[in-house]
């Protein structure tokens, strides 16, 4: 049994966890108060992998949400308590070899007001087909437009 590679970031009333598991099967994932637990069969060799985390803070398992696509499985963990920032993912500060941080999303939230601007991450996961529905995040607007729709003039 091995760990799922992760990586995850933090917003004001949602925690994001990727398990970077393609062609998952089996899928499982358990949200406790204090405790995260995911597992699956993974790849074409169907390699069990299986992550346990004890939580920073508290979260309420009921409005905790996941995704599985057919290259990970996106968890959405809601906040018992909103708008406070973790540090960090796990209780302890011990450095897992498996976890690490998605600085391509992560955002200081707590000096942003404007929390309408959410991230292409939280985007897909709001769009995409899954297992479970994930809540509206922050009002997305899916409809906005590209700045790259305009056509392009002719080269010469």
């Amino acid at each position: 049994m091995h760990p799922a590679t992760a990586k995850w970031y933090d917003r004001r009333d949602y925690v994001f966890i990727e398990f970077c598991v393609e062609d998952s099967k089996d899928v499982e994932v358990n949200f406790e108060k204090s405790k995260f637990g995911f597992s699956c069969l993974g790849g074409t060799d169907n390699v069990k992998h299986s992550n346990e985390i004890d939580l920073f803070e508290a979260i309420d398992q009921n409005e905790s949400k996941h995704r599985r696509t057919d290259r990970s499985v996106l968890c959405c963990l809601r906040k018992a308590e909103s708008g406070k920032a973790w540090p960090r993912l796990t209780k302890e500060k011990a450095k897992l070899n498996w976890l690490s941080v998605d600085f391509n999303n992560w955002k200081d939230w707590e000096d942003d007001s404007d929390e309408e601007n959410f991230d292409r991450f939280s985007e897909m996961m709001n769009s995409m087909g899954g297992e479970d529905e994930l809540p509206d995040l922050d009002g997305a607007d899916d409809e906005s437009a590209d700045s790259d729709d305009e056509k392009m003039p002719d080269l010469e």
